[in-house]
């Protein structure tokens, strides 16, 4: 792969289009980051678990939150990683220098904006109630979903993933005549696929791009298009399998260092955790820090800082800056396998021994203090008992269409979700009803399991 072929203005849906869309006002890549934030998929994120419970009497992170700043994060590596790029290749044209110096802050930002688009409600517990759904099909139920679905669709399913349904969210048509779902540029799409493969290949361990998958079976010829544009490569053609654009690397780090920091921040306001635990495993990261990151200087401001809100915020802030500077160190330092891409791992792991250890001893706080907080492991519960009651309902309505309660049941489903009823397409339909109960907010879903359950009877509005 190559940095002059890895960006590009060309849009889902407007394959065919031979004209460029010129705006005095906006960049193409500026119009990705708006089309996002004004979606009402994105907004709906603002109801959607992140980590705690919502709402609650304090204030914590929701997905559209933590999207929003993990979308600062990207921006700021977006800025210094191409900054790196434009001074390392001086002699490219000018179209080169003005993405890498200008547009790809937008393209990462836009990128970690939409990371979680795609997530059900109640957090990755709602991810793994899909799955175990469809893997607990028994009877005549089974019998359909494995005699009408290809194995790699039934793997959509059976190992449902949220990344894979982002790229669905913001390129899938959902009912209307426009191609293109959201009509995002091909380096923001490209930008959130963190394992560029299939059902049927991903889920597998060894490789970094094979853990998960990264689209559907209905999306594969959206991706192959995207990477053939891109220079994306395919180790194997005779699998759905291709590397990841570097431009991945920068959207997972911003993830990886906003969720690790400020996880600890909610868990701070919500008492279940002290300010001298998040000093002690935060001040470290800065012992052998020199002048403005030095750990007497960090330490000499903390000190000053009266609230315990504040500190815990300063302290954030200093931290995020930090693993910013060093992860966009990492980048360039990996820039020949990131265009090879054979880079197996995220780049906060490569980090030096010393800050990968403090790494660690975050995760496994956070697993053991915050993770399994008697909340958290509530809510998953909550998730797996409300999602797997909804798709019960509606699946069911799916492949006996023709009953008397199906009927209504389908009534629910909004028209964008188009539901044929046609046995031959159960693979289409069964996507429906999981984009309509992946697509609800936590109290949307709750509220939706409660009346067709009739735990509370619907009043007339």
């Amino acid at each position: 792969m190559n940095w002059q072929q890895l960006y590009s203005a060309r849009r889902t849906g407007s394959e065919n289009s031979s004209a460029t869309y010129t705006d005095a006002i906006r960049t193409s890549f500026q119009r990705d980051y708006d089309r996002i934030i004004f979606s009402s998929a994105f907004r709906r994120l603002q109801n959607k678990t992140q980590v705690f419970p919502l709402p609650g009497h304090v204030f914590v992170h929701n997905r559209l939150t933590h999207s929003l700043e993990v979308a600062s994060v990207g921006r700021s590596l977006g800025k210094a990683v191409g900054d790196k790029i434009v001074e390392k290749y001086r002699d490219e044209k000018e179209d080169f220098t003005e993405f890498y110096k200008y547009e790809l802050p937008a393209v990462i930002a836009a990128g970690c904006l939409a990371h979680d688009i795609g997530n059900p409600p109640f957090g990755h517990s709602g991810e793994e109630a899909i799955r175990t759904f469809f893997r607990e099909l028994t009877g005549d139920a089974k019998k359909l979903f494995e005699e009408k679905l290809t194995p790699n669709q039934q793997r959509d399913f059976l190992y449902f993933e949220g990344n894979a349904n982002a790229f669905r969210t913001l390129t899938h048509r959902f009912g209307e005549d426009a191609l293109g779902g959201f009509r995002l540029t091909y380096s923001t799409l490209a930008s959130i696929v963190k394992y560029p493969a299939d059902s049927l290949s991903g889920f597998t361990k060894g490789q970094l791009i094979t853990k998960k998958s990264g689209f559907f079976d209905s999306e594969i010829d959206t991706y192959k298009h995207i990477a053939k544009e891109l220079g994306i490569l395919q180790p194997d053609t005779q699998r759905n399998v291709f590397v990841r654009h570097p431009f991945v690397y920068l959207v997972e780090a911003a993830d990886d260092i906003c969720y690790r920091v400020i996880d600890f921040e909610d868990a701070h306001r919500l008492n279940i955790i002290s300010i001298d635990t998040i000093r002690d495993l935060f001040l470290a990261f800065f012992d052998d820090g020199k002048d403005y990151d030095s750990r007497q200087r960090v330490e000499e401001t903390f000190n000053k800082i009266n609230d315990a809100n504040k500190k815990v915020e300063f302290l954030r802030a200093r931290l995020i800056n930090l693993l910013i500077n060093r992860v966009c160190a990492v980048f360039m330092e990996k820039e020949t396998e990131l265009l090879a891409g054979t880079l197996n791992k995220s780049l906060i792991d490569y980090l030096p021994a010393r800050e990968l250890e403090l790494i660690k001893k975050i995760d496994d706080f956070s697993v053991q203090h915050i993770y399994n907080h008697r909340s958290v492991v509530e809510i998953e519960i909550a998730g797996y008992n409300v999602i797997g009651e909804l798709l019960k309902e509606f699946f069911t309505a799916v492949i006996t269409p023709g009953s008397p309660k199906s009927k209504k049941l389908l009534q629910l489903i909004s028209k964008q979700f188009v539901v044929t009823g046609q046995p031959e397409r159960l693979y289409e339909d069964t996507q429906s009803v999981v984009d309509f109960i992946a697509g609800m907010t936590d109290l949307y879903a709750v509220d939706i399991f409660r009346k067709v359950t009739g735990i509370t009877f619907p009043q007339i509005r």
